[in-house]
């Protein structure tokens, strides 16, 4: 497959990393090559061992060749070109499920082993400070999961797709796998003809050559790993228009293509809802992928969102909620996607984000009241902070339970602290928070502090010790303006609120 080409210097600019984190994580890293390998990580206080330091990823080339059955690893070649920002004598890149055959680090093959999760490749000369370097890793991609692993490829009836949210795309690929480093991606995948392959980002290419066809698609903004997504499938791509030309495609199964018609035709006028409320679409293209899977939940994969198909063809939901959910995932597009959490303790402005607008959504489409949602999760709120941790500070998952860390706290609890700020600073503030926090931040990371500084600057005032409490303290604060507000001690009561919120619907990323 061909590679992307080398990246200069300034191809763009290197994020910012927190000084704590790097700091500890460099100390690590600069070990003697004589040390035995270990797994490292950029200290992240719920995924210890997610990315890598000492360097920082420009691009991915990705190259699967899927064999016809989803049962049988595809082989793959990954290309990452990274600049380095510490002197490395090794690099660790996450990797845990396939074979890897060989290494090379700029041209010249290279050694490598294992330790834990992770990948770690000695390449024959150290890399210094600063420089930019090719790493390509030829592998398998294992689809079937192993024992403790979940995420990664996801089996379709007819293919595959993926779900890599939190840590799961190093089940797929090797690379730095964690959301503080975003990257360019290029996605190569052959496969038998008779099917159809659509990945994040625009086409680039379909080549036909004797049995098989290879698709390429591109990104053309920057994404984390968690957030690729490839469909391998007997697939139908369903071409539309949306807001000021934006092009829209959809993959569904080919024998439901008239039957999920009426939910896709809905997309363009959620992107015009969303855009009225904070501004431009910020990607190149969008679409929704309903595989004929059972994930239990889903997932907000950067430019093409992963739903089960099955959630719009039962009767098990009623029609304003599942158009809720579908908005619940557009919103991610810019809370998430588009500005990307610094840490996985930041994801609740994802997922709070992504539940304000599903709700007010409901609200204004559906005559759902807000209010009556919010009363009810401000009643559950401080059993969910007993059991999940504070929005900002979610307790770490369980063992065995990596997804753990998704809960109401970070959801409705998270939309409860928006739902109490726009009642401190009022509407119009609120809403010009909104539009500026994905405005300044687009196409890179951000954290809660940096949410917390322009939420001040727009309400001018000094916020923190209000946000402070609502984000970060063991106990739900008054709510401004409904001092008649309770909350219910953590038992029986609060756990039929919570059981009764879940029971609306399922599960969504």
């Amino acid at each position: 497959m061909p590679l992307t080409s080398r990246p200069r210097a300034n191809h763009r600019p290197l994020r910012r990393r927190t000084a704590a984190l790097l700091a500890s994580a460099v100390s690590v890293c600069l070990l003697a090559a004589a040390a035995p390998a270990q797994p490292l990580g950029v200290g992240d206080r719920l995924y210890p061992y997610l990315g890598n330091p000492g360097y920082d990823v420009a691009s991915y080339d990705l190259s699967f060749t899927y064999p016809g059955s989803n049962d049988k690893p595809l082989r793959a070649v990954t290309t990452i070109d990274a600049r380095t920002t510490a002197d490395l004598d090794r690099v660790n890149l996450d990797f845990a499920h396939g074979k890897v055959e060989s290494v090379e680090v700029d041209g010249r093959r290279a050694g490598f082993t294992s330790a834990g999760q992770d990948l770690v490749v000695t390449p024959v000369r150290s890399l210094h400070k600063g420089h930019w370097t090719r790493i390509v890793v030829t592998h398998t991609s294992d689809p079937v999961a192993g024992k403790d692993e979940d995420g990664g490829w996801v089996r379709t009836s007819d293919g595959l797709a993926m779900a890599n949210q939190a840590d799961a795309a190093h089940l797929v690929f090797p690379c730095n796998d964690h959301p503080s480093d975003k990257a360019m991606f290029t996605i190569h995948v052959t496969a038998p003809n008779g099917y159809t392959v659509v990945a994040n980002g625009v086409p680039a290419g379909a080549n036909r050559v004797g049995n098989g066809t290879t698709w390429t698609y591109r990104t053309e903004h920057p994404m984390a790993t968690e957030l690729a997504q490839v469909s391998i499938g007997r697939s139908a791509v369903l071409h539309r228009d949306g807001p000021h030309g934006l092009p829209v495609r959809d993959v569904v199964p080919s024998a439901d293509r008239k039957e999920l018609e009426p939910w896709l035709a809905k997309t363009p006028d959620q992107i015009a809802w969303m855009e009225s409320k904070v501004g431009k679409f910020p990607f190149e293209t969008y679409g929704v992928l309903m595989a004929q899977a059972s994930t239990g939940f889903e997932l907000e994969t950067q430019t093409l969102s992963l739903f089960e198909k099955r959630l719009f063809t039962g009767p098990d939901y009623p029609k304003w909620y599942l158009e809720s959910i579908m908005v619940h995932e557009l919103s991610h597009q810019w809370f998430g996607d588009s500005v990307s959490p610094r840490t996985w303790s930041d994801v609740w402005l994802n997922e709070g984000h992504a539940t304000w607008y599903e709700s007010l959504y409901s609200e204004e489409k559906a005559h759902q009241p807000m209010e009556d949602r919010m009363k009810a999760a401000y009643s559950a709120s401080d059993s969910w902070r007993a059991s999940g941790g504070p929005p900002a500070r979610p307790k770490p998952p369980a063992p065995g339970q990596k997804i753990g860390i998704f809960r109401p706290n970070i959801y409705d609890g998270a939309a409860l602290a928006l739902y109490a700020l726009r009642q401190e600073i009022g509407a119009r503030a609120f809403e010009r928070l909104e539009k500026l926090w994905v405005k300044q931040h687009r196409d890179s990371t951000a954290t809660t502090a940096d949410y917390v500084r322009l939420a001040s600057a727009v309400a001018g005032r000094d916020l923190s010790g209000f946000l402070e409490d609502w984000l970060y303290g063991e106990k739900t604060p008054p709510m401004p303006g409904h001092p008649d507000w309770k909350t219910m001690k953590p038992g029986r009561d609060a756990k039929n609120t919570e059981d009764a919120m879940r029971a609306m619907g399922p599960a969504r990323k």
